[in-house]
C-alpha cells in the first residue's frame, strides 16, 4: 500500500471531493473536515484493505479499482463504483469487522481516519460537527439500506433454490 499525508483543505481537492457522488450534498466546510482526517491510499492486486476481525477505525470511499469483500473466505460482493462506501459498519456499531476487503487489480481510496478528534482541535461550533456527523450517517444509512435491499433479494433467490432442491430429493 502507498498512503500519502492527511490531505489539505484546498479548493482543489474539495473539487474532487465534490465528485464523488455520495459526497456531493455536503457543504464546503463539510468536505474541508473530511479532507483533514482522510489520506489517499493505493493497492496492488490482492492487498488485504481490511482485515476480518481487527478494529482498525477507517472508513474508505472507492476513487477507482475495485474491491472484493469476504466473510470467512467466502465471497459476498464486489464493489466498483466510484464514490461507494466500505467498512462502516465497525464506524457505526464499535464492533470488530465482520468481513475482510481485498483490492481487486490497482485500487485506489479515500481513507477517513474517524478517530482523528484532534484534527477537529479548534473547532468551536457545536452545529457544525453535529451537522457534520448527520450527513456521514446519512450516507451509512442510504448504502446500509441499498446492499440490505440486496441481501434480501439474494437470502429469497436462495430460499427458492432451497425448496426446489428439496422438492427434487422428495421426488
Amino acid at each position: 500500500m502507498i498512503e500519502s499525508k492527511y490531505l489539505k483543505d484546498n479548493m482543489q481537492n474539495i473539487q474532487r471531493l465534490m465528485d464523488i457522488p455520495a459526497l456531493k450534498n455536503f457543504e464546503i466546510r463539510s468536505l474541508a473536515k473530511l479532507l483533514r482526517l482522510s489520506k489517499i491510499r493505493e493497492y496492488k492486486d490482492n492487498e488485504v484493505i481490511i482485515k476480518e476481525g481487527d478494529r482498525d477505525p477507517w472508513l474508505y470511499f472507492i476513487l477507482g479499482g475495485k474491491i472484493l469483500i469476504k466473510k470467512e473466505g467466502i465471497e459476498i460482493a464486489t464493489l466498483d463504483k466510484k464514490g461507494e462506501i466500505f467498512g462502516e459498519m465497525r464506524i457505526i456499531d464499535s464492533l470488530s469487522r465482520s468481513a475482510s476487503a481485498y483490492s481487486v487489480g490497482k485500487t485506489v481510496c479515500l481513507a477517513v481516519d474517524t478517530t482523528s478528534r484532534e484534527k477537529h482541535a479548534g473547532e468551536t461550533d457545536r452545529d457544525e460537527n453535529v451537522d457534520f456527523l448527520l450527513l456521514l450517517y446519512k450516507i451509512f444509512a442510504e448504502y446500509m439500506s441499498l446492499r440490505l435491499r440486496l441481501t434480501n433479494e439474494q437470502l429469497v433467490k436462495a430460499d427458492a433454490h432451497v425448496k426446489e432442491l428439496k422438492n427434487l430429493i422428495q421426488k
